[in-house]
């Protein structure tokens, strides 16, 4: 019987050994695809970062551009604002000056009616002989 024992024996620490064995393969088998999964998500989270700062690079540069087209629009502002106020100025001195001209238009018509009526008058008396 020894024999026999011996051979369930050998017989139980096959089937464990086999057990064992098929149970490494698995756990091996199992991190492998951890690892190929854990690889996967590394290169996924490095391209995120490089367009993360791609990104933020990006709006740096844009934030600036904004900025610096609206320092310029601020200042097209400003001129425009200026240019307005001139503007104003030379309609305001040109309706003067056109009101100058009219009371002068109107100043000399009356002159001249003035001196047509001198002139007839003068023609219609009569000149003293010598």
């Amino acid at each position: 019987m020894e024999e026999g024992a011996k051979n369930k024996l050998i017989l139980i620490l096959v089937v464990l050994t086999a057990i064992f064995f098929v149970t490494t393969l698995g756990s091996c088998n199992n991190y492998r695809m951890q690892k190929l999964a854990h690889n996967k998500e590394m290169v996924t989270r490095l391209d995120l970062e490089e367009k993360m700062a791609k990104f933020i690079q990006e709006r740096g540069s844009l934030e600036q551009k904004l900025s610096s087209t609206t320092q310029g629009l601020e200042e097209e502002k400003a001129a425009h604002q200026a240019t307005k106020k001139v503007l104003l100025q030379e309609q305001l001195v040109n309706q003067s000056l056109k009101e100058e001209l009219e009371k002068v238009t109107k100043l000399k018509e009356k002159l001249e009616d003035d001196l047509k009526e001198a002139l007839t008058t003068a023609a219609a008396k009569p000149k003293p002989k010598k």
